[in-house]
């Protein structure tokens, strides 16, 4: 394998990267740019105000989000073919009706600063957004299970674990943190209503897709959906506990708080309809204070 002429490697390095495979979505997906140069893009990519402190090209690199699934399916190609005849499942057959399930991750990755630095001057904290293909089922014709044809053997392992985004900021900071994945964000939004034409084992086969945020820590879905920091009196990041509450009853807790209700309370807090002092507003919005910008499902991993 490895002493083959220069030019084998590089195609086969070029089949590895996203960006290589045929592909299309039917129907064609909203608010993704079909002309970006597949592959590695700048991390603003699709959003059109840029980020003022920082030069925008230094501060974020990223695939375009379909096309790194495309990517993590074919290089599971193997795998699903495997899992179909494993059921006994006639592959000409299965063509259409596949189900994946993403698990998304987003954590900050530490200070990364230059020990001499010469280059941009960009912030010294870096944060690494990624995706694992959790498990992909098929409902076959008039059945009413899906059955699963390949299932994560080991979901938290960094090898599963596929880089989408790496960016230069704070993860604290909720402004840049918004400008770099809010392109990402248009880009799932979109593919949750369009279904993958792609061929797998040498037939054209449909895939939609399900995405879970279960990745991140409790940091980053404070973060994620705009609530206060970690110190809170709020603690809870899926109901509205308050300490004292959550000290006298740590039992009967009912998850309340969804992305939606979220930016309703984020609403309230920003436009103060009552009139209300700041005490008593941010009573009435459970801790929500900046403006939340990505869904969180609240699903244990």
């Amino acid at each position: 394998q490895i002493f083959q002429p220069l030019h084998t490697l590089r195609n086969a390095e070029k089949e590895l990267l996203p960006g290589y495979h045929l592909f299309e979505w039917q129907p064609a997906l909203k608010n993704v740019s079909s002309s970006w140069d597949v592959g590695i893009i700048d991390g603003l990519s699709g959003w059109t105000s840029s980020v003022d402190d920082v030069p925008a090209d230094t501060i974020a690199r990223r695939f375009r989000y379909d096309v790194a699934l495309v990517s993590a399916l074919k290089d599971l190609e193997e795998d699903i073919m495997e899992g179909l005849r494993e059921r006994g499942l006639d592959d000409s057959t299965c063509t259409s009706g596949f189900t994946v399930v993403v698990k998304e991750s987003c954590d900050g990755m530490g200070d990364v600063s230059e020990k001499h630095g010469s280059g941009p001057a960009v912030p010294e904290k870096a944060v690494r957004f990624s995706f694992t293909i959790m498990s992909i089922s098929i409902r076959a014709e008039g059945e009413e299970d899906a059955i699963t044809i390949f299932q994560e053997q080991k979901p938290n392992s960094e090898l599963s674990c596929r880089p989408l985004c790496l960016m230069f900021v704070d993860e604290s900071d909720h402004e840049t943190l918004t400008a770099i994945l809010g392109p990402v964000v248009a880009e799932r939004k979109a593919m949750l209503e369009s279904r993958l034409i792609l061929s797998v084992g040498g037939l054209l086969r449909s895939f939609r897709f399900f995405f879970r945020g279960t990745g991140y820590d409790e940091k980053m879905v404070r973060e994620m959906e705009g609530l206060e920091a970690s110190g809170s009196t709020y603690v809870c990041t899926l109901c509205d506990s308050t300490r004292a509450e959550a000290s006298q009853n740590m039992v009967l807790h009912s998850i309340t708080r969804c992305h939606g209700e979220n930016l309703e309370r984020y609403e309230i807090w920003r436009t103060n309809p009552f009139s209300e002092s700041a005490d008593e507003l941010r009573d009435r919005v459970k801790g929500v204070s900046a403006k939340p910008f990505m869904e969180t499902q609240p699903t244990l991993d």
